[in-house]
């Protein structure tokens, strides 16, 4: 049989030659089943056939994408299915060892062998934690009230479209990628929604204030009740109902509750292990870790960003992807160090918000079209160079910003907010 085909097709494979391929190369385990430990998984299956990958996930779903969950899935646009990075027979065609419902209890670095929820044992030749992020949970009485709900997992909207009806009164703590996207969908639901954020603007880590203000327009017209610079003293149950009781005094009554304030780092796994950790797994730009038979990829890792010139923890779609299929490249002997300007994307009623660049410092903002049109690009300077663009309707833009921020061009900012002037000449210098 041809390389080529093996390649494109490992099931066609016999089972003799399966064997025989594996017989001198060391097995890889994934611990981890989500969007990077998929594509991890995926990306070394298409450049070496023969290895065994193991790949252990802790839901009963096959690998999914996370973004369409607080959109279309929990708005029922869409199925479960809609989700699924491959359709679940990919991984048994594909011989990787899908393990669902399971958990990785204790890594044995001496052994290379780790201990799974069951008692028993598995050895590795490599080992890639794909561990992920947990939601970070409110430290308030009435947290755990049977109305209070994170938004993550494919369970999660499943207990949350059940509370989603008409006329119902919904709070969403936290005025993020979550909360917001919850709130669009809980609106187009028929609900009364209040969206309450410690900070004084909505997207506080990643969005400039202006350009927040616009986003949150856009809910208040449609009658989200905002409350900024508030925090939740508590939560009260009511009957049927949970009463939240913000530091203004003020008593939202709620059929629901969601929580989006962030997530935490999967790391108890790497700890407990001794791998270096920092809010994350630290990993070199191959995502290799100080442990150099363990690789950790995606929403848990820390990891240096030579476009950013500093280390950064990033949780987002592209970065699980593409750092997944980075480190399968490193793992099948193929490395090129990672290096990825953040991409960020959100859709809210039917306003699509996309973001590119994670800079710590700009000195303006210069608009590209009319904030109040709906439809515009705010481009962030430093001095006269382009160091991040967000895009409203207008994702076009995106990808000239960023050659912009790439290239370091000196920009005049009158060229950038001219619509007749070309962003794509402007990128090319």
């Amino acid at each position: 049989m041809p390389p080529s085909s093996v390649w494109a097709n490992p099931s066609s494979l016999s089972d003799r030659a399966y064997r025989i391929m594996q017989s001198d190369r060391e097995t890889v385990v994934i611990v981890g089943a989500g969007q990077a430990g998929a594509w991890v998984a995926i990306t070394l299956r298409s450049l070496d056939p023969g290895r065994r990958i193991v790949l252990i996930g802790d839901e009963a779903h096959p690998p999914y994408e996370r973004p369409p969950l607080s959109k279309a899935i929990l708005a029922g646009k869409a199925g479960i299915e809609s989700a699924y990075i491959k359709p679940g027979n990919f991984y048994a065609d594909n011989r990787i060892e899908l393990m669902l419902n399971r958990r990785v209890r204790h890594i044995n670095r001496d052994r290379s062998s780790l201990t799974l929820d069951d008692g028993s044992s598995m050895e590795y030749g490599t080992l890639v934690l794909a561990t992920g992020c947990r939601p970070r949970m409110l430290a308030i009485q009435g947290a755990d009230l049977p109305q209070v709900h994170t938004l993550r997992t494919i369970a999660d909207v499943e207990k949350i479209a059940a509370w989603l009806k008409p006329e119902g009164k919904v709070v969403a703590i936290g005025a993020g990628f979550i909360g917001l996207e919850f709130a669009s969908v809980a609106v187009e639901a028929g609900c009364s929604v209040t969206v309450v954020d410690a900070a004084p603007h909505a997207m506080g880590r990643v969005i400039d204030g202006s350009v927040a203000e616009v986003v949150a327009a856009g809910h208040q017209g449609r009658g989200v009740d905002f409350r900024f610079s508030t925090t939740i003293e508590k939560i009260e149950p009511d009957g049927d109902r949970a009463v939240v009781v913000l530091s203004t005094g003020a008593r939202l009554p709620s059929d629901l509750v969601i929580v989006g304030i962030g997530a935490v780092p999967n790391t108890d796994l790497a700890e407990t292990a001794g791998l270096a950790c920092d809010d994350g797994i630290i990993v070199n730009a191959f995502g290799r870790t100080d442990d150099p038979k363990i690789f950790a990829v995606g929403d848990v890792t820390r990891h240096f960003n030579p476009l950013l010139g500093r280390s950064l923890r990033l949780e987002s779609w592209q970065n699980a992807q593409n750092q997944g299929i980075a480190v399968a490249k490193a793992i099948a002997g193929t490395a090129t160090p990672y290096a990825d300007l953040p991409w960020f994307w959100s859709d809210q009623y039917d306003t699509n918000l996309q973001i590119i660049g994670a800079p710590t410092a700009w000195d303006r903002i210069v608009w590209r079209g009319a904030p109040e049109s709906g439809k515009f690009t705010a481009i962030y300077m430093q001095g006269e160079k382009v160091v991040a663009g967000n895009s409203m309707n207008n994702a076009r833009d995106i990808r000239f910003i960023k050659q912009l921020i790439l290239n370091g061009t000196p920009v005049p900012d009158a060229a950038l907010a001219d619509p007749s002037t070309s962003l794509a000449q402007l990128a090319k210098g």
